[in-house]
């Protein structure tokens, strides 16, 4: 779309004005648009389903004595090794041989905030050309910011593989955090090679600052970023950005405002004039956490819901950006609050294919990932989850007409935080034994471990395997 010089000039000063104005007058959104009153009705997929083949799975311990482990990342360089990132503010490494290395690969403690249980060490990515560039990537909740959500680069040491250059590191951007939870924290690589970064909606309840719906605010979103940038910009915007064209925003501050000779669409901008490029999608609550499927390219992300229900959001591979995850229009495919029983289909966005309410199927959800792994051919294409509160394991799967089943696999005691996968494909997910307390302290008897998801038929002889919930075999009391 091209515009004429005086209307050029005018979106400019359209998007130079609008960010001073205050955030009601420039909330950019799906409630613009005209409602139309109908109930929302579930068209996600339970955990009650039936998967083909009849799948059994089974988790092995890897790794023990971690201090709120949240994530598990591979460098992708034929190392074998794992990264295991502890929310205390330091990254781990488990060598090939399954050991736990006593010196950290980063340690970010005197920088990292995590006086609250959502708080700290989040989120590592490494480069997908980390063998030939040394660059990974952190995300954090600061310390000297009071807890604003930092992604940073660092590069590996030049004589020690296992251990991280402290001072190496560059910050890429910053995010002011209204409240202390809610900071989503996830960062991967999609297979387009750009960054994506997980933000929470700014945390306390119900979304009280409307950050998830307002495209002026990063918080609520998946962003995108290019890394691969030169200079001192910290990073780029893809040109498929949904919102790119309207503005390039640094980290220090300084916005750049691209015109018609940039070569980029200024469509996205003309309607959404004060957006921010980074944004991929939106209307998310915590996104905790996201993966691509390694061998389609597609995204799943789990987002932890408010009171009620837990959602999985899938986006397929080479669709654009730009989805509406719909909160917190709805909670999954429910109005939010719960006692609203009419909401807009315009302000719905776009629903879930998976769901479960909280209670006896759990609490807050964890995303794992697709199973792409050799060892476990039985389990291959399947997205697996679980959570905080049950330790249940639970499997999704699309079939050939595009419909989803979902069920529950395995129902363990574990506290679910974090997930990840190796060069093989093979999926891990860590565990802690923590709480919401001021008095609960990481670093006292750190109990937190690592588990290998495989097929029940795989488990190697004389393995660790998590422990499974006691099955209720209490008897009902007859009624009166």
């Amino acid at each position: 779309m091209r515009f004429g010089p005086h209307l050029s000039r005018l979106i400019v000063l359209t998007i130079l004005l609008l960010p001073l104005l205050p955030a009601a007058a420039v909330r950019v959104s799906a409630q613009d648009a005209t409602p139309t009153a109908s109930t929302v009705t579930s068209s996600a997929a339970h955990p009650d389903g039936d998967l083909p083949g009849d799948p059994k799975v089974q988790l092995v311990k890897v790794a023990g004595g971690l201090a709120d482990p949240v994530n598990v990342a591979s460098a992708n360089d034929g190392s074998g090794r794992l990264f295991v990132v502890e929310r205390v503010g330091r990254v781990r490494v488990i060598d090939a041989g399954g050991q736990l290395l006593p010196e950290p690969f980063l340690d970010l403690t005197e920088l990292v905030q995590n006086d609250y249980l959502e708080q700290g060490l989040l989120g590592l990515a490494f480069h997908p050309k980390f063998q030939e560039n040394g660059f990974f990537y952190v995300d954090f909740t600061d310390y000297h910011t009071n807890g604003d959500t930092f992604v940073m680069r660092f590069s590996v040491s030049t004589d020690n593989p296992n251990v991280a250059d402290r001072e190496s590191g560059k910050l890429l951007l910053d995010v002011d955090q209204p409240y202390v939870n809610h900071n989503g924290g996830t960062i991967r690589f999609g297979p387009d090679g750009y960054l994506y970064i997980a933000m929470g909606d700014g945390g306390m309840g119900g979304d009280p600052y409307n950050n998830a719906q307002n495209t002026s605010s990063l918080l609520g979103k998946l962003l995108r970023i290019d890394v691969d940038v030169e200079g001192n910009t910290p990073y780029g915007i893809p040109a498929d950005n949904p919102f790119a064209g309207a503005q390039v925003v640094q980290s220090n501050g300084i916005t750049d405002v691209i015109g018609e000779t940039s070569g980029l669409s200024l469509e996205a901008a003309d309607y959404h004039p004060a957006a921010r490029p980074e944004i991929w999608a939106y209307g998310l609550r915590n996104p905790w956490q996201f993966s691509f499927d390694r061998t389609t390219g597609d995204l799943y992300i789990a987002d932890v819901g408010q009171i009620t229900w837990e959602e999985i959001d899938f986006h397929p591979a080479g669709s654009p950006g730009g989805q509406n995850y719909g909160w917190d229009f709805v909670e999954a495919t429910h109005c939010y609050p719960a006692q609203q029983t009419e909401c807009s289909r315009e302000q719905v966005g776009v629903t879930p294919v998976a769901e479960f309410k909280h209670g006896a199927d759990g609490c807050s959800i964890t995303g794992i990932g697709v199973y792409r792994g050799t060892a476990s051919p039985t389990l291959d294409g399947i997205h697996f989850d679980s959570d905080w509160c049950s330790g249940k394991l639970r499997g999704l799967l699309r079939d050939s007409a595009g419909a989803w089943t979902y069920q529950e696999l395995l129902d363990t005691t574990l506290m679910v935080t974090g997930s990840g996968q190796d060069d093989a494909g093979e999926l891990y997910l860590t565990a802690c034994v923590c709480e919401f307390s001021r008095r609960y302290d990481a670093f006292d008897n750190p109990q937190g471990s690592v588990w290998r998801l495989v097929s029940a038929d795989q488990v190697p002889a004389g393995a660790e395997t998590a422990p499974l919930e006691a099955a209720d075999t209490s008897v009902a009391t007859p009624a009166p």
